[in-house]
């Protein structure tokens, strides 16, 4: 059976807490459980991960890259939080590992601060779940496989 990555950037560790207005009050453990829901339905596992550190992430990235040539994993839905913003460091793991990737964004980031408006992840994202609450994720399972599975 093959593996869907769930990739989860800094603060997602307070989902549920931080800013439930903002973001809902499902917890990231309510996230993941949703995810292998979904998952199983089309029978793929689930590796869920966050991190609030750059590196790991960028580490997780090169690493899904290895298991896609490897033939065990699908592909990356990747909620990278605020790193969306700043790092160029995911944007060149992304192309250089080869991942597809679905970028998540649980609130609109467009209806947000400007300095939110610009991603370093969609240039190089075979797509874009943006707004649609926690659901983004298993918008983004069911892009992932619509965009990669064969």
């Amino acid at each position: 059976m093959s593996t869907i990555m769930i990739l989860n950037g800094p603060n997602l560790n307070l989902l549920g807490q931080r800013e439930p207005e903002q973001y809902g009050h499902e917890t990231l453990a309510d996230v993941e459980a949703m995810c292998k829901a979904e998952a199983a339905k089309h029978g793929y596992d689930v590796d869920f991960r966050q991190s609030n550190h750059e590196g790991v992430l960028v580490d997780a990235i090169h690493e899904a890259g290895q298991l896609i040539k490897a033939g065990k994993l699908l592909g990356v839905v990747f909620n990278p939080g605020a790193y969306t913003h700043t790092s160029i460091a995911l944007h060149d793991a992304i192309k250089g590992a080869e991942v597809p990737v679905v970028e998540v964004h649980i609130s609109n980031v467009h209806a947000r601060e400007a300095f939110r408006h610009h991603s370093y992840i969609s240039p190089c994202a075979v797509g874009i779940v943006i707004g649609m609450g926690v659901q983004g994720y298993v918008l983004g399972m069911q892009g992932l496989l619509n965009k990669v599975a064969k």
